[in-house]
């Protein structure tokens, strides 16, 4: 499994941070330019679809194959280009029709790895409640 980054890199030849991308770019600079190439012209800002919805598809093949820690980097670009928590998880659950219990359990387990990371916001406290305002309290 390659090794996990938990930022994702600067570099847009390897933006789901993947470590071993970059040491293999060491060994062939060439190949890796033609990869960064189809990659953009695949899962780029340019074409109809959103880099969202884009990174959603990806996710959901990744997912399939039972690839956990590329759903997660592809989770994380999503988010970057807008995904809640809530589409990435009917992405998964969309995956699960065609890739079954492996695509449900890995793209579940993705994305609990985001929250545990602090990927989504945390819901906010409720309010007061009116009932309570304006009511006298005892010392």
């Amino acid at each position: 499994m390659p090794a996990k980054t938990t930022k994702q890199s600067e570099d847009l030849n390897n933006p789901y941070g993947y470590s071993e991308m970059d040491w293999a770019a060491q060994l062939d600079p060439a190949y890796a330019a033609a990869r960064a190439e189809v990659r953009r012209l695949s899962v780029g800002e340019d074409g109809t679809l959103s880099v969202k919805v884009k990174e959603l598809i990806v996710m959901g093949v990744l997912a399939s194959r039972g690839l956990q820690y590329g759903v997660a980097a592809h989770m994380r670009r999503a988010i970057e280009y807008g995904a809640t928590q809530q589409e990435l998880f009917e992405a998964i659950k969309a995956a699960a029709v065609p890739g079954g219990g492996v695509a449900y359990s890995v793209g579940v387990r993705a994305l609990q790895e985001l929250e545990r990371d602090g990927a989504f916001p945390r819901p906010s406290p409720p309010s007061p409640s009116r009932s309570r305002r304006g009511k006298a309290t005892t010392p």
